[in-house]
């Protein structure tokens, strides 16, 4: 079945698109990125361009090709990992999306979730879905598109209104129409998938109103969907792989059995857990995920999600100008032993797990006249690990299962300051591989698999390998006082754009 040795996997995330070009043995060949605009249209709201997502999209596929110095005809297949629940909508018949994408961060949906609890759905979604009520998930975006979008309610009454998660956008326009799917991670996602009946559920359908054409047919993590368009590289390539990118992330990290970890530090921190064939229900505030589907069998996984990590390193760089780069932040928070009774809280867009406040914002709190940019950069840093630090131990709470350690990712995973940081606040080893680019690496491996590249997960876990490994210098005396400054100011972090 395998034409070519080489895997692009598409890598769409929420800054820039990415694409990642990986030969047999999991090495990185090529690589191209470009970023986008970030739209936002009032306070709460965040937006993409979906039409500027497919050209710099396309831009990073032909960079990466060309970057490796090989021919389309060499690449085996094309994969896709996407940010998750960004939803876009668009014309079945011209193919023109009506509005800007609505991303996963963006908040207008907040007054719909109070609504859904108020009609008592909280427990019919948590139990269906495995998911909290939250405008982070996508079924909200999709009816306030329905209601607030003229064009999108005429087009979805003559059956032509198409909606999608990043993945099913690009796989459409890349196969020029002929491929509307999505696979079951992303559409675990959405809020109105059954994760356990693994089908489009009829009630969230029901409730939101939203037209069952109007979403995609839900496909394997490891398919042959399409084929990508020769006007894109020149030849047909099989499209063959497609996951939600924290779910790539888990199997890019080879956690393939049950109880192993990845934390991603991207624009936010996700924790996931492979828990295997059961799902398990969480009472703290965890997701309950869908991390893949292969050969027919599906593997859960456990989720803590903080929404701003990387973000909070942009803002010191962009918004506060204190750095011109991620690791000036780095040098600086090293230049002091700690950050001078300084509390950061990056809930720029509210709180994840465990708390889920959407009217939460950052805090900066402790700041005296001795406090430096060096401080705050520190701060910032370590707010990063802390908030992963409660998404490991609630879900060591919740699976019962202690975990020693921790393979990271992502972009943040390549500062040293935080990595030990994290192992410090955690008391667990934290390991970081040769390859950061877990995330396009784990939808390259489904991809390869489908193919005939690799043959099994035993192959599979021979290319992971480790590159760092921090263990934790801290004393508990130390670690516990550090905790407890941290959810003191989370604390005072909640409610604040309620007025509470």
């Amino acid at each position: 079945m395998m034409v070519g040795k080489y895997i692009l996997s598409i890598d769409q995330g929420t800054t820039s698109s990415r694409a990642v070009l990986f030969d047999s043995f999991g090495g990185v060949a090529g690589m191209g990125q470009k970023e986008f605009p970030q739209i936002y249209p009032q306070p709460g709201y965040v937006e993409h361009d979906p039409v500027k997502i497919l050209q710099t999209t396309l831009f990073a596929m032909k960079q990466a090709v060309a970057q490796a110095g090989i021919t389309a005809q060499d690449i085996a297949a094309v994969s896709v990992t996407n940010q998750r629940e960004t939803v876009v909508a668009w014309d079945a018949v011209t193919g023109i999306p009506v509005c800007n994408a609505i991303v996963w961060q963006c908040r207008r949906t907040a007054p719909l979730c109070e609504k859904l609890r108020q009609d008592g759905m909280e427990q019919y979604v948590r139990d269906t879905t495995g998911l909290i009520i939250d405008p982070y998930f996508s079924g909200t975006k999709m009816k306030w598109i329905l209601e607030n979008v003229p064009a999108a309610r005429e087009l979805a009454g003559k059956g032509r209104l198409r909606f999608g998660t990043i993945d099913t956008w690009l796989i459409y326009s890349l196969t020029d129409g002929e491929a509307y799917v999505t696979d079951a991670s992303n559409a675990s996602r959405t809020m109105l998938f059954d994760i356990h009946r693994l089908r489009w559920d009829e009630e969230m359908l029901r409730y939101f109103g939203i037209p069952r054409e109007a979403l995609p047919r839900v496909a394997e993590s490891g398919e042959m969907v399409g084929m990508c368009s020769a006007d894109v590289l020149g030849v047909e390539i099989p499209i063959a792989g497609m996951a939600g990118d924290q779910h790539a992330a888990l199997f890019g990290q080879c956690c393939f059995t049950p109880g192993m970890a990845k934390n991603t530090y991207g624009t936010g921190c996700f924790v996931l857990m492979n828990t295997g064939s059961k799902p398990v229900a969480s009472q703290h505030g965890l997701l309950t995920t869908i991390a893949w589907k292969l050969g027919g069998k599906v593997t859960y996984a456990l989720e803590g999600s903080a929404f701003n990590a990387g973000s909070a390193i942009q803002w010191l760089r962009d918004e506060l100008q204190l750095i011109k780069n991620p690791q000036e932040a780095d040098l600086l928070a090293e230049t002091v032993e700690d950050a001078g009774g300084v509390s950061f809280v990056p809930a720029f867009t509210g709180l994840g797990a465990p708390y889920w406040d959407m009217y939460a914002r950052g805090a900066l709190l402790g700041v005296t006249r001795g406090t430096t940019k060096a401080h705050l950069c520190r701060a910032v840093l370590e707010s990063i690990a802390l908030e992963s630090c409660d998404l490991v131990k609630t879900m060591e709470r919740e699976s019962g299962r202690d975990i020693p350690e921790l393979r990271v990712d992502g972009g943040a995973s390549r500062s040293r300051f935080l990595m030990q940081y994290q192992a410090d606040i955690l008391n667990a080893r934290v390991c970081r591989p040769q390859c950061l680019e877990t995330t396009a690496l784990g939808s390259a491996m489904m991809a390869g698999l489908t193919v005939g590249v690799w043959e099994d997960l035993e192959e599979l876990s021979s290319i992971w390998k480790e590159n760092t490994r921090f263990a934790p210098q801290y004393e508990e005396s130390r670690r516990q006082a550090d905790l407890r400054r941290w959810h003191q100011a989370v604390e005072r972090s909640k409610g604040w754009a309620k007025g509470e």
